[in-house]
């Protein structure tokens, strides 16, 4: 049994695989010889138990981290399926290439962002991760290896993206950059006072904007039921840039205390501040804060506290999106359990790559909750109802909890998936959702 298993970012639930067995060399990587089922586990950046495999064996990708090949003519790389996206940003950024996606953190590794087709604030532009895969190598737990593409192993390729690591082991990743004059963001920011107005800005910027997010207060009620700030981005353009800054000193979060130290008054107190702050309209950035605002607190899930958290996030069909935001936002205000860290955007229209896929038309909601026990698991139950009978879905990657019945409305197409699951690959995920 190990000793010390890694564990998901929300820190529930707990995590006990059976065996932790590292994976160094994409050519021969290590597979259990127990018949014992496994899991690839690349940097523990899912939120729930979509990287755990309690009772069996993990396969921690991480050490396969070289890159195999890079155009800077044509922005294609290859790289091993343990590479983190900031190591793939060290390397393209200083030669005029950018991430086609990128989620909001750096640190998923190019395996994991293949396996939850993750996606970014240009959704409604530039589609999902999986969108932008040329090529990946899958080595199935009978020792056959896969060479996959859109045109190659085409069902292979649908069932991988998204496919929860579940459908054997990614070893190698090849994607599509896309090229940037250099490392600036021209961004804007706007407070709107309530739901309506947002959605109002938000017609307005993605017209002229490739990347569109907004927080969102929701700790506020009434009148001001839905009120944020807007922000959006644009690669600046060549000759907009300032000199190089220099670099912030990354802060860490020690430990995680007995409690959560975010609670009902420390999120109503940070929220008012934060959608009072003064911020300038329009200006260059960094493209560090922009995309990554969270990654220079290190550890920053310790906040919560040894219970962990939970994320919650959805999307919501665009007919019905006004009326279920509003009912999804006054069901959180309701409860007292506010998040900090709530991200409303638009998917566009674009047809994801897999076929467990979250990204769909709608709008999506991601938030943060301390975890309260019951009293959260209640609140999450009654999001879903929202959102089930809104026609939307919940994010695997970042769910601890849904039922196995939400789960498969959700994902009408998990049958067709299932025959692509690798005999000796699970996860307590799936069996979770699988047992009802």
């Amino acid at each position: 049994m190990a000793t010390t298993a890694p564990a998901s970012w929300g820190r529930y639930p707990s995590s006990h695989p059976h065996r932790l067995l590292p994976c160094r060399d994409a050519r021969v990587p290590a597979l259990p010889d127990e018949p014992q089922f496994c899991l690839p586990f690349g940097n523990g950046r899912s939120y729930g138990d979509i990287c755990l495999n309690n009772g069996g064996a993990l396969l921690l990708t991480r050490g396969m981290d070289r890159f195999i090949a890079f155009d800077p003519v044509t922005g294609l790389l290859r790289a091993e399926a343990g590479v983190l996206l900031s190591e793939i940003l060290a390397l393209i950024v200083p030669q005029g290439w950018f991430l086609p996606v990128t989620p909001g953190t750096q640190f998923v590794t190019l395996g994991g962002a293949v396996a939850n087709d993750v996606h970014g604030k240009n959704h409604h532009l530039a589609g999902s991760f999986g969108g932008h895969v040329r090529a990946f190598e899958l080595l199935c737990s009978d020792g056959s290896r896969l060479t996959c593409t859109p045109e190659r192993n085409a069902d292979w390729f649908r069932a991988t993206v998204g496919g929860l690591g579940l459908t054997g082991l990614i070893t190698w990743v090849e994607i599509q950059l896309q090229r940037i004059a250099n490392p600036w963001i021209v961004a804007e920011n706007r407070r709107f006072a309530r739901l309506d107005e947002f959605l109002t800005l938000n017609a307005e910027y993605e017209a002229r904007y490739p990347y569109t997010v907004s927080w969102i207060d929701c700790a506020a009620r009434g009148g001001a039921l839905g009120r944020g700030i807007y922000m959006a981005g644009m690669h600046a353009p060549p000759g907009l840039m300032k000199p190089p800054p220099s670099e912030r000193r990354a802060l860490t979060v020690p430990f995680a205390p007995p409690v959560s130290l975010v609670n009902n008054l420390s999120v109503r107190g940070f929220n008012w501040l934060y959608y009072h702050l003064p911020r300038p309209a329009r200006g260059l950035t960094p493209f560090p804060p922009f995309f990554y605002p969270l990654d220079n607190l290190r550890e920053w899930n310790r906040l919560y506290g040894r219970p962990g958290f939970f994320q919650y996030q959805c999307v919501l069909p665009p007919a019905v999106a006004r009326e279920a935001l509003r009912e999804v936002l006054a069901r959180i205000a309701a409860s007292g359990q506010g998040s900090m860290l709530a991200v409303l955007k638009r998917f566009g229209d674009q047809a994801s790559g897999g076929l467990l896929s979250f990204p769909r038309p709608g709008f999506t909601l991601a938030l943060d909750f301390p975890n309260l026990g019951q009293k959260t698991l209640d609140l999450l139950e009654s999001l879903d109802q929202v959102t089930r009978q809104a026609g939307g879905a919940v994010y695997p990657a970042k769910d601890a909890r849904m039922s196995g019945d939400s789960f498969r409305r959700y994902f009408p197409q998990w049958v067709e998936f299932s025959r692509f699951i690798d005999p000796r690959f699970s996860s307590s995920f799936w069996r979770r959702v699988m047992k009802d």
